[in-house]
């Protein structure tokens, strides 16, 4: 298993991000963004609002008649497009990427089963929801937003443009913005500081409050217009059940690999070996012996060959013994003295079984290899529902598992029976990897 090592901390921030937080979000490209994304939902929300309203409600009055059902049909097939270009602008101004929601399929062909399907799907009257939630919410965040921006730009630069107002002689001869049959403006320098402050002010709270309009939009848009949990929990699955399927593959291609290229070749030689002893018996019996022999020790070294490949599938000692005997079996065979405490009251499930003991050995082999270590722990406890491993090393630390690691794979396998393997490896160590499965006793 490869372990990628990170690069030493202390590179320097960009440029841009020597600033704090608050004082650089006006002028950030996510601001301008977000507040582009509340200033486009007044429009289309209305456009979405009137169009969804006009043809449910015509669909629901004709829905005594045959074509109450297309119009309704429409009306939600509509409202899913709607939810494409929703879902587009999320994307591109807010950063939210959401996953398409399964499409219609009727169980057959022909208008009326597209219909059935149409108004069946929960999906499609989420987006009608939407397109009737949304627009008063449009209002008011586009309320809110827009007058706060423009006063706030407006205020803030007031003193660059204040002297575009027209100039008026007053009574004693001096020049002032205004006179009596005018408005009065704002002049003179302290009047300009505390207009400026004031915008300054509201300049820099007017991003966070625009983040915070828009955060509702992502909860609308994330919980109407995108996949049910059901759909997402099914798509997961798919997902782990390939995950599951291509370990099984790969496995069963080392298995394969291993019996082609170990005790398969040498029983092979072995036969050959017998073959030739048994020719020359009558001729040359020292020689025979010699042979016969030397294919006993090769017998050794396959049936040893065999029993490793056994173990590697599932070892014996693990069926008969349990974690504690199995995990201290591979800890005597690791290259640097590993401690191992096993505190479970009772035995998980034989796969959970077996899923902790191949974690284990693949935690601790990435130490034999990688982490330079002196020495190593391995803790195994339950913890409410969950089975816990813990492997810690006093290695060189480092470990990643980004870039197609090892470690990103056993993350993967342990994704798939909704386990979690998480791996703190600061660089100068120590590395801990934390791994967590389903308890079933």
């Amino acid at each position: 298993m490869a372990m990628a090592y990170g690069t030493e901390p202390g590179a320097r921030a960009p440029r841009s991000h020597r600033f704090p937080r608050p004082l650089r979000a006006p002028f950030e490209a996510g601001t301008w963004r977000e507040f582009g994304f509340v200033l486009l939902s007044l429009p289309l929300s209305i456009v979405f609002f009137s169009l969804a309203l006009s043809l449910a409600t015509a669909g629901a009055g004709l829905v005594v008649t045959f074509l109450g059902i297309p119009v309704l049909a429409a009306s939600l097939a509509v409202c899913r497009g709607f939810g494409v270009l929703e879902r587009l602008r999320a994307r591109t101004l807010l950063g939210v990427d959401i996953a398409e929601p399964a499409p219609v399929r009727p169980r057959s062909g022909g208008p009326m089963a597209w219909m059935g399907a149409m108004l069946k799907s929960g999906v499609s009257w989420r987006h009608l929801l939407y397109a009737l939630v949304h627009m008063p919410w449009a209002v008011f965040s586009f309320a809110v937003a827009l007058p706060l921006w423009v006063t706030a730009w407006t205020c803030a630069t007031y003193p660059l443009w204040y002297w575009t107002f027209p100039v008026f002689v007053g009574r004693d001869g001096a020049q002032v913005f205004a006179d009596e049959t005018h408005a009065y403006y704002v002049d003179s320098p302290v009047e300009l500081a505390a207009t400026a402050a004031m915008g300054l002010l509201l300049l820099f709270a007017t991003p966070w409050i625009v983040r915070g309009l828009t955060t509702v939009d992502r909860l609308l848009i994330t919980g109407l217009l995108g996949p049910s949990r059901l759909e997402g929990r099914v798509v997961e699955l798919e997902s782990d059940r390939g995950v599951v399927v291509d370990t099984a593959a790969a496995d069963l291609r080392r298995i394969e690999r291993d019996l082609h290229d170990g005790a398969q070749a040498r029983l092979v030689a072995l036969a050959m070996d017998l073959g030739l002893a048994k020719e020359k018996l009558l001729e040359d019996p020292d020689a025979a012996a010699r042979m016969v022999e030397e294919a006993h020790g090769e017998v050794k070294t396959a049936l040893k060959e065999l029993r490793d490949l056994a173990r590697g599938i599932h070892p014996a000692v693990l069926t008969d013994r349990g974690l504690n005997a199995a995990l201290s079996s591979v800890a005597s065979r690791c290259t640097v003295p590993v401690q191992v405490t096993v505190d479970l009251p009772a035995r998980p499930v034989p796969a959970i079984e077996r899923i902790a003991y191949f974690t284990v050995c693949e935690l601790l082999q990435n130490v034999s290899k990688h982490a330079l270590a002196t020495r190593a722990s391995v803790d195994v406890w339950r913890a409410q529902d969950r089975l816990m491993l813990q492997v810690r090393d006093d290695g060189q630390g480092g470990a990643s598992m980004h870039g197609g690691t090892g470690l990103a794979g056993l993350a993967e396998r342990l994704d798939a029976v909704d386990g979690v393997l998480v791996v703190d490896s600061p660089s100068g160590g120590p590395t801990v990897a934390t791994a967590e499965l389903p308890w079933r006793a």
